[in-house]
């Protein structure tokens, strides 16, 4: 029995050896650089996803210098990554702003209203991601 218990390990040795050559077939190391880990909203909510049919999307947003977008809110959960410029986001239902600049990962708030203005020089890039129920849409302008 012993025999077969280290007949076993070693080949799960061999065969997780082989599977991580295979992941790195150039030699070159992967490096992975953590970015975020939160469990809350920008405003503090516990962050929760949509209950049933979950559909990802995934979107770029060009935001020119100076610009304003309206007030809106989002039902589900969006996330951000500010891959360039400094972005102002205010929640207009409190009067509390964040100030995201190149590198921010952003975890929106859920169901509060409030807008983003882009005060650097430069454009601001944002990578979003949303969760929605399928076919939903995840911001609604406030009228």
């Amino acid at each position: 029995m012993r025999k077969i218990l280290v007949s076993a390990l070693l080949a799960a040795v061999v065969l997780h050896a082989d599977c991580a050559l295979a992941l790195d077939s150039s030699s070159t190391p992967v490096v992975v650089t953590p970015l975020a880990s939160r469990t809350t909203t920008a405003s503090g909510q516990p962050i929760t996803l949509p209950q049933k049919n979950v559909q990802v999307l995934v979107s770029t947003f060009d935001i020119a210098v100076g610009a304003t977008l309206p007030v809106h809110r989002h039902p589900f959960p969006r996330y951000a990554y500010v891959e360039a410029g400094t972005l102002k986001v205010t929640n207009v239902e409190t009067g509390n702003s964040n100030i995201y600049k190149t590198g921010d990962f952003i975890i929106e708030m859920i169901g509060q209203w409030h807008q983003a203005t882009n005060i650097g020089d430069g454009p601001v890039k944002l990578l979003v991601i949303d969760q929605v129920e399928e076919g939903a849409k995840n911001t609604e302008l406030r009228q």
